[in-house]
């Protein structure tokens, strides 16, 4: 089951479940309350199959698939080739830092590159939405906690970055986490998103290519060792790791600007774009 958080008109914000170029609605509820109710989105998608307005894809502003969610924990160093391209040593345990709601934006979406700042570079990432979560869960069990899959864009400002030993600012600014265009459920995916081929596109031209199943640290993995520490809810996000290839480790440093198309395609998931537009100063 593939849902659209959208809005049809620039005012309402609905809820829809995307059927080949269609979306139909299911009404103003959030995937937050579904997930935090223990809905079986899969049951839930297919219950409502007559119901509700029907809306072209192409027509619609799309929305982060969550809009609020409880928690995003982004992971870094994750692809053993971004670690060796990076300034760091890779480590053994992940590095784990967090994502807030007021950086997200839908797909198709502007990017906003900061008037502070000249080094916007681009992350493709896998996303993992939790449906269930808890304390110390067992890596056998994790993969049951997981309710669908969606596409990261981790904009990164990284002369923020890497201000200070912690990377929390230049992972936030307003408009740099671009977050869809869909959430998939699960059970249309391979356990744990793994196998899936990951591409990020800038102006047509191929600067990531991996595959998931290149992540030190798997989706149960990550859930588990998560667990050790912070209490995991219905909701809450892992943005999985980035591999190779970002634009400030090439030379000449390749940093996205105003105009610039950013593409990421996950098999299975399919594809996340956003034009990168300068930030303009508020009235």
């Amino acid at each position: 089951m593939r849902y659209i958080n959208f809005s049809p008109d620039g005012h309402r914000r609905l809820l829809g479940v995307l059927q080949g170029t269609t979306i139909r609605s299911l009404g103003d509820v959030t995937l937050e309350e579904l997930l935090a109710g223990g809905v079986d989105l899969t049951s839930y998608g297919n219950s409502a199959h007559d119901v509700g307005e029907e809306f072209a894809a192409d027509s619609v502003t799309y929305l982060a698939p969550l809009t609020h969610p409880g928690k995003i924990l982004c992971i870094g160093l994750n692809y053993a080739d971004h670690t060796n391209e990076s300034p760091y040593e890779q480590p053994t345990y992940p590095t784990i830092f967090p994502r807030y709601n007021s950086s997200l934006i839908g797909h198709q979406t502007p990017m906003i590159r900061p008037r502070v700042s000249d080094s916007l570079d681009f992350e493709g990432e896998l996303a993992v939405i939790l449906g269930s979560g808890g304390r110390h869960i067992p890596k056998d069990r994790a993969l049951s906690c997981v309710a669908g899959y969606s596409i990261f864009n981790d904009g990164s400002v990284r002369e923020y970055q890497f201000k200070s030993p912690q990377w929390t600012v230049g992972k936030n600014f307003d408009g740099t986490g671009a977050f869809g265009p869909e959430f998939v459920t699960a059970d249309e995916l391979p356990a744990g998103g793994t196998g899936l081929k990951l591409e990020t596109r800038l102006n047509g031209k191929v600067v990531q290519s991996a595959n998931t199943a290149d992540m030190l640290h798997d989706v149960a993995s990550l859930i588990s060792i998560i667990s050790e520490a912070i209490t995991l809810e219905a909701g809450d996000v892992i943005v999985s790791g980035t591999p190779a290839g970002i634009g400030w480790a090439r030379e000449p440093k390749v940093i996205m600007r105003h105009g610039d198309v950013c593409e990421v395609e996950i098999e299975g998931l399919g594809v996340l774009r956003n034009h990168v537009a300068d930030e303009t100063l508020q009235a």
